[in-house]
């Protein structure tokens, strides 16, 4: 692969290791994928947060000041722990005005952020709540925490002044507005599984799905990728695998070859969804991919990958497999009725890469489920780029089939 493709991710790497452990406790009730600046503290800052429970009475924290074209307000709650957070003077009041700043900077350019424009179309947040330090229920303080609240769909995000004071933020909404959009990543995914009365399997739409063309493809902008993808996610492509073959089992933090039991059974489930999607739309975002695994590119917007996920098969020692539908089971996609033989990409979770995978330098030896979601994205690149195929299963993939997941 190219330089810029195999570029060097240890940073985020680094930082996505640190991850905490009870990380596992906010996937028991959100779905959907981060990579964070503030991984180390934001990555496992959504566990259950009753110490501000009371925060929903907007009365006690006044009227709040109005992001202009936002559907929600932000509020600065000052607490006796300002000066434990390092705030003096005005520090409250430059975070709050950093944070409208920064909103209106997000706003001008939302389609840039797409889970924060899914946040504003679908009214997500119902409050900001500016505080000197925010502190899950274990008393351990966030830069963010975003919690629910009583009304199904809708969450409220807090923002710890005295982190963004620590990190340089103050003043600057230019350079916190990249690691706030990645913060809705959990404020859809809490607002997106607020209590169903029912839960229901996700269906495919094979009528509805979007399918393109490889030369409408090559036309489309890095944005019209992601957002096509997106569509795709509703109707079409699949990121958890149909045997559930992760509930209940245990997980790895990024970097980490230790596993961690779950605390609920689709935690881990909902972890790896997560991670999947996250590096899904890297690799139809960053041009590095289109010049380098074009075919990856591709095949993830025509309908020739339907499902994308990670598994766990004991009984098969390898990483990764791509898995072709037969010629018989082949199916008729979007408008224009196109028949495809769709393709499933498995990522065994307990597994390392072989010597000869094409990713296994990009791995570092860790295992499949401890990639960050860029590691993630340049091994299924590969995989999509070395072994999609355009034929019925034969061979090691026809054998690959009796020990799926069950």
């Amino acid at each position: 692969m190219g330089n810029r493709f195999t570029q060097d991710h240890s940073q985020a790497d680094r930082s996505l290791a640190c991850c905490p452990r009870f990380l596992v406790w906010t996937l028991a009730v959100s779905a959907g994928f981060c990579l964070m600046l503030f991984v180390p503290d934001t990555q496992a800052n959504h566990s259950g947060h009753t110490p501000h429970a009371h925060i929903e009475d907007r009365g006690a924290l006044g009227e709040g000041r109005e992001v202009p074209g936002a559907p929600f307000r932000v509020f600065l709650r000052p607490q006796a722990a300002a000066d434990d957070a390092g705030l003096v003077g005005t520090d409250l009041d430059a975070a709050l005005q950093t944070v409208i700043d920064t909103f209106s900077l997000m706003l001008q350019h939302r389609t840039d952020y797409p889970r924060f424009d899914e946040s504003l179309t679908k009214a997500m947040l119902a409050q900001v709540v500016i505080e000197p330090v925010v502190v899950n229920d274990e008393g351990k303080a966030f830069p963010f925490l975003v919690t629910r609240t009583k009304e199904p769909g809708r969450v409220i995000l807090l923002i710890g002044a005295g982190s963004l004071k620590e990190k340089g933020y103050l003043h600057h909404p230019e350079n916190l507005a990249p690691v706030l959009a990645r913060e809705f990543h959990w404020v859809v995914s809490k607002a997106d599984t607020a209590p169903k009365v029912k839960a229901v399997a996700v269906e495919r739409h094979l009528q509805k799905a979007p399918i393109v063309t490889d030369e409408e493809i090559a036309g489309l902008s890095a944005e019209e990728r992601v957002r096509l993808l997106q569509q795709l996610f509703d109707t079409y492509v699949r990121t958890v695998d149909d045997q559930n073959s992760l509930d209940g089992q245990s997980w790895y933090e990024v970097g980490n070859r230790a596993l961690i039991p779950p605390t609920h059974a689709d935690s881990t489930t909902k972890l790896y969804d997560i991670r999947i999607r996250e590096a899904l739309q890297k690799i139809v975002r960053d041009p590095s991919f289109l010049e380098q695994a074009p075919k990856a590119v591709r095949s993830l917007l025509n309908g020739k990958i339907w499902n994308v996920a990670y598994v766990k098969i004991d009984q098969r020692d390898w990483a990764t497999r791509t898995r072709v539908l037969p010629e018989e089971k082949s199916v008729l996609v979007g408008k224009q009725d196109r028949r495809i033989q769709p393709a499933a990409v498995l990522i065994n979770v307990h597994r390392s890469a072989a010597p000869d995978d094409p990713f296994g330098r990009d791995t570092q030896g860790l295992p499949m489920g401890a990639l960050s979601p860029d590691q993630l994205a340049r091994v299924i690149a590969l995989e999509i780029q070395h072994n999609i195929q355009e034929k019925s299963q034969t061979g090691h993939t026809a054998q690959d089939a009796l020990t799926a997941p069950r």
